[in-house]
């Protein structure tokens, strides 16, 4: 393996979340897979590890460290299990807006308890008619007096109904299209704020995906993000940073499978040999190795890229998140077929990783809507040299 130079708090990082992932999670994946339990007791552990603080700034009690630190928790616990790694990492999805954008009244508030894992997190975009589509959202915040009346609709929303602080975009303004979209935080217990119900998922089970409902939910106007109008620039930043989670979600999903069939394709006889002698065995296991390196050292340049302070990342995100996304597809899709028939057995985890990879192609932007952002990047870019 490539070495990618990881700090000495890095490979912490990576040694403490895979001993949380093979001591925790993978023993017991296979069962919240099949029940789609809420995995409160790893989340737990994860909180006394203090991983949910990785990004967040010391004073507010959290370690100050990076994307590429979440990357490379992610990338551990998606090895065991998809469902768990989303949980933590929508969390972070909807810590970054009040890292980035909320006051020190709100961080004071909100960041110390999301650092300790004490309360979880969650991102409220996606809605019916409003999917890759974000503009189009129809949840709705009218200011009156000091508070803000929300009404309508979320749909999809990992951590819906588990978590206890929220990310809410909502139009203060329709008459300015996007830039009447506005950002609000929203507490799981105030009054007109209910859920649907749970989502039964094809993957990442584990993880709870519920609607959210809003029927004059008043919350005070000190809730508000930055200011009116600010909510579709912070929701595209916000993505333009986490994009590279989900890619090391990708990312872990496949080296999970791509160890599970150099695993089996030692153990497994055929013809008086193990079939990882036989070279179109051999042939797909590098291929398999090749695609996970290549999407490790893009997610990772990514990351650093972040972490440096580029704030131009938007098309670098989505090339990374498209890459280890469908890399994920083909690998987890290579290992059920190296299984054979045992892989599409359930009591062989390669079905699942299968099953956990195909979200990656699809939420936090589909990967028809990341080639948008890359080829209206290149254009853009084109553009500005022909007129230098």
């Amino acid at each position: 393996m490539i070495d990618y130079l990881l700090t000495e708090d890095q490979k912490m990082i990576r040694d403490l979340c895979r001993q949380i992932t093979e001591e925790k999670i993978t023993p017991i994946a296979a069962e919240l897979d099949k029940t789609g339990e809420f995995p409160w007791e790893i989340i737990k552990v994860i909180a006394q590890s203090d991983l949910f603080g990785l990004v967040i700034e010391e004073k507010y009690g959290g370690m100050g460290g990076g994307v590429l630190d979440v990357c490379i928790a992610m990338e551990e616990f998606s090895k065991g299990c998809g469902g768990v790694a989303i949980t933590y990492a929508a969390s972070g999805l909807g810590t970054y807006p009040i890292i980035l954008y909320g006051n020190e009244e709100q961080k004071n508030k909100y960041l110390p308890v999301l650092a300790k894992g004490e309360k979880i997190a969650a991102f409220g975009l996606t809605e019916p008619a409003a999917g890759s589509d974000a503009s189009a959202i129809q949840t709705t915040a009218k200011k009156e007096g000091n508070h803000y009346i929300l009404n309508g609709t979320k749909h999809f929303i990992t951590n819906g109904g588990d978590a206890q602080i929220y990310i809410i975009i909502a139009i203060t303004n329709k008459s300015k299209g996007a830039r009447g979209v506005s950002a609000f935080i929203v507490e799981k217990d105030t009054p007109g704020f209910t859920f649907g119900k749970k989502e039964d998922k094809m993957g990442i089970r584990a993880s709870s995906t519920r609607e959210l409902i809003f029927t004059d939910c008043k919350i005070p106007k000190e809730n508000l993000l930055a200011r009116e109008g600010q909510g579709f620039i912070i929701t595209m930043k916000i993505f333009d940073i986490s994009r590279p989670g989900v890619a090391a979600q990708a990312l872990g999903i496949a080296q999970g499978a791509l160890d599970a069939a150099v695993k089996y394709a030692r153990e497994r006889v055929q013809f008086g040999k193990p079939i990882s002698s036989f070279q179109g065995i051999q042939f797909m296991l590098a291929d398999m190795a090749t695609q996970v390196e290549a999407a490790r050292a893009l997610v990772y340049a990514t990351a650093r890229e972040i972490d440096s302070g580029n704030k131009n990342v938007g098309s670098d995100s989505a090339i990374a998140k498209l890459f280890a996304s469908d890399t994920a597809m083909k690998v987890t899709t290579d290992a059920v077929q190296i299984f054979g028939g045992y892989g599409y057995m359930k009591e062989y985890p390669v079905e699942k990783y299968m099953r956990d990879a195909k979200i990656t192609q699809i939420y936090e932007g589909t990967n028809q809507i990341q080639r948008n952002i890359i080829a209206q990047a290149l254009i853009k870019e084109a553009a500005k040299n022909k007129k230098k």
